[in-house]
Parts: structure tokens; sequence; C-alpha cells
């Protein structure tokens, strides 16, 4: 069985799918049906998503495992973000600025791991954004 095309060779439109049918019994069924967002990745995306979730999404491990460096493996998943229709997340100035100053009070001996953690957290759930 082959894997389907997503995009029309002629005009680039999304193509959508018309019929299904059962390879066991052969009912078939007609309509017009949405493909899966993943059905838009490449075959060489969908191997690099497959070591991404496998990793628990640490693009450290993600290169070590596909021996490319780290910023290759953050550029193929920012191109995997925006093929799905998404925008990457892009952490602000006064996002990164604000964790800056946390770990430097953590160095100082002013803040405790633990106190600097839930403090990022607050940060980062103010920020919102992501996909």
């Amino acid at each position: 069985m082959r894997k389907s095309v997503h995009r029309c060779p002629l005009c680039g439109a999304e193509l959508v799918i018309t019929s299904l049918k059962c390879p066991s019994c052969g009912t078939e069924i007609r309509g017009e049906f949405q493909m899966c967002e993943f059905c838009r990745l490449n075959e060489s995306q969908l191997d690099f998503l497959r070591v991404f979730i496998a990793s628990k999404g640490n693009l450290s491990l993600v290169s070590r495992k596909l021996g490319i460096s780290h910023p290759t493996a953050r550029a193929r998943l920012n191109a995997i973000i925006k093929e799905l229709g998404y925008e990457p997340y892009q952490q602000d100035e006064t996002e990164r600025t604000g964790i800056n100053e946390i770990l430097e009070m953590v160095e100082r001996g002013e803040l405790t791991a633990e106190e600097a953690a839930e403090l990022i957290k607050g940060i980062k759930s103010n920020a919102g954004g992501g996909i």
C-alpha cells in the first residue's frame, strides 16, 4: 500500500479523501474526508517525530540518536511544527530576562532551587503562547 499524497500535483491545493474501502469485506464509503494532520509529513519528518516522542521531547537526546547537531534537530522540529500549521513557541525577551534573574539569585544564594522552580513556572504559565 502506498502512502497518500496530500497536495495536488498540478496546482498544489490540499487534497481530500473521497472514498474509504475495507480490504477485508470490500465495504466502500464515499464522501469527503479530511486527512489527518500528520499525513502532511514526509517519511523523514515522521521518523524524526517518532524519535522525538520516544525521547520525551528531549532535543539533546534526539540529536544524539539521529547523529545530528542540536541546532539541526531544533530546525527540523520547527519545520515539522510549521508543516502542521502551527508557529513554534518563541520565548520573549521579558521571559528570558526574568528566568536569568531568578537563576542569578539562586547562584547568589538568595533563593533555593525549589523557590526558583516555582517562580519560573509562574513566568512560563503567564507567558502563554505555544502550539
